[in-house]
């Protein structure tokens, strides 16, 4: 386990949680709580006192919890099969068809239920 003088220094040596922490083997939130005493999680307020210790992230420790959340708009391999699944599906195919013509224009308006 690691020592708070050790996380501190990595700190101070411009180094972020997730790099101390990678840096000694434990998570960013482990390191954070060791260097400051504090849970990442913002469960404790804290005094104070305990705004003012070293090593302090304010107001956005909980980062250092959770994991980097990535959420794709698009994926291609997703839209490829979609396009896929719709070319191999003849309803498909023929909706598809009324709804490019109608939205040009051409031939009957999309009535709702189709």
């Amino acid at each position: 386990m690691p020592r708070k003088e050790q996380v501190l220094r990595l700190v101070a040596a411009g180094h972020s949680y997730q790099e101390a922490g990678a840096e000694l083997g434990v998570p960013p939130g482990l390191a954070y709580l060791i260097a400051t005493g504090l849970p990442a999680d913002g469960s404790d307020n804290g005094s104070g006192d305990q705004w003012r210790r070293a090593g302090l992230v304010q107001p956005h420790a909980q980062r250092l919890v959770n994991p980097h959340h990535v959420n794709p708009v698009r994926r291609e391999d997703v839209l490829d099969w979609v396009r896929d699944r719709a070319a191999a599906d003849p309803q498909l195919r023929h909706a598809a068809r009324r709804r490019a013509s109608a939205v040009a224009g051409v031939g009957p308006p999309i009535e709702p239920g189709d």
